[in-house]
């Protein structure tokens, strides 16, 4: 039976799922067609993906195929580095729904906070009011980031999608964004698979306790946290797993227990790597 996702809403009023499938550099069509499809299968009404993964015509493709209508179904893509600014992030947004075959966006996200996101975010403001875009926020922002954005333009950041798991809960962050009405979405919510995160013994006594998997407490535990998550998969048992953690909670005890795994270690980039930022604001030849 598909399972029911709960949604969280925007300051704007507009909602997304909590759960969405994440299709970060899944290249491969059969395979991104496939992970697509079974996630709408079981319940999903979320796919996030962005320019930069080269796949966005394979999950418009598979959308259409389907047979779920594209109403019912939340999109998010992103600018990428070397397409900043007012013109370009117009062009670049456009692109993107050809490629996607649609004629609008659920939400539009800046990627990194590299040069020119203020003058980008300004066409993307003019994309919301012309109803092209539903929501609009960033990703990777940092506090100093989010700060800038918001002294500079209309349009408080709808959502800010950023590395976070267990030991790296973005507690301050979070925070923060929490005061300004920002929602808060995880990538890499399960330490992007290729940690050890998940034999950690607090997360395998608690799956135990509940008769769920690690990776399912993890996601339950970024749920209670209000979190919107995206964890990516191509395995369809894994895409179904991911989706039932609508029937348990966690205990303040429970959640306490996972907050101690906090490290501060960081898998992903920093936002603050200038030279990833600037490398990557240069268009290819």
């Amino acid at each position: 039976m598909a399972q029911t996702i709960p949604n969280l809403t925007f300051h704007n009023g507009a909602k997304i799922p909590q759960l969405g499938l994440g299709v970060f550099l899944v290249k491969d069509e059969a395979e991104l067609k496939t992970s697509v499809k079974t996630a709408l299968e079981v319940g999903y009404r979320h796919i996030d993906t962005a320019m930069i993964y080269g796949n966005e015509t394979y999950v418009g493709e598979a959308i259409r195929e389907s047979g779920v209508d594209r109403k019912d179904i939340f999109i998010t893509s992103k600018l990428w580095n070397y397409d900043h600014g007012y013109e370009e992030a117009k062009a670049a947004f456009q692109a993107s729904l050809d490629r996607l075959g649609t004629d609008y966006l659920d939400l539009y996200l800046i990627h990194w906070p590299s040069a020119k996101y203020i003058e980008s975010w300004k066409a993307m403001e003019e994309l919301y009011h012309e109803g092209k875009i539903k929501a609009i926020g960033v990703s990777n922002f940092q506090i100093h980031h989010l700060e800038d954005l918001m002294a500079h333009t209309d349009i408080v950041p709808m959502i800010n999608q950023i590395e976070t798991h267990p030991e790296f809960p973005q507690n301050e962050l979070h925070e923060f964004m929490k005061q300004h009405n920002i929602l808060h979405e995880a990538w890499g919510p399960l330490g992007q698979g290729k940690h050890h995160l998940l034999e950690q013994p607090v997360l395998v006594e608690l799956a135990e306790k509940y008769g769920k998997t690690p990776a399912q407490i993890v996601l339950r535990w970024h749920v209670e946290r209000g979190i919107v998550v995206i964890p990516k998969s191509v395995t369809p048992s894994r895409i179904k797993e991911n989706s039932e953690i609508f029937d348990f909670s966690l205990t303040q005890e429970d959640m306490e227990k996972i907050a101690a795994l906090n490290s501060g270690r960081r898998y992903g980039r920093s936002p603050d790597d200038q030279k990833f930022l600037e490398e990557t604001s240069v268009r290819p030849e």
